[in-house]
């Protein structure tokens, strides 16, 4: 794979991810009531481990290292 190929996929994948993050994220009632009641780290952690919308970025991220930027 060439260096402009690796490129635009890593492109590709960040906007994704950005598009999921803008339309699924932002505003969720669930991350600011607990990031309110339980903390920061309770509301990542929950997003991280037991969110689909979160499982959904992990494994955009997991395609995301397998693309190197070089």
């Amino acid at each position: 794979m060439d260096k402009g190929h690796k490129a635009n996929e890593r492109k590709e994948i960040l906007a994704k991810l950005n598009e999921i993050h803008d339309l699924y994220c932002e505003g969720c009632f669930l991350k600011a009531t607990f990031r309110k009641e339980f903390g920061k780290t309770y509301a990542q952690s929950f997003c991280i481990n037991q969110c689909t919308i979160g499982e959904m970025i992990k494994r955009y991220g997991e395609k995301l290292t397998g693309v190197s930027r070089t």
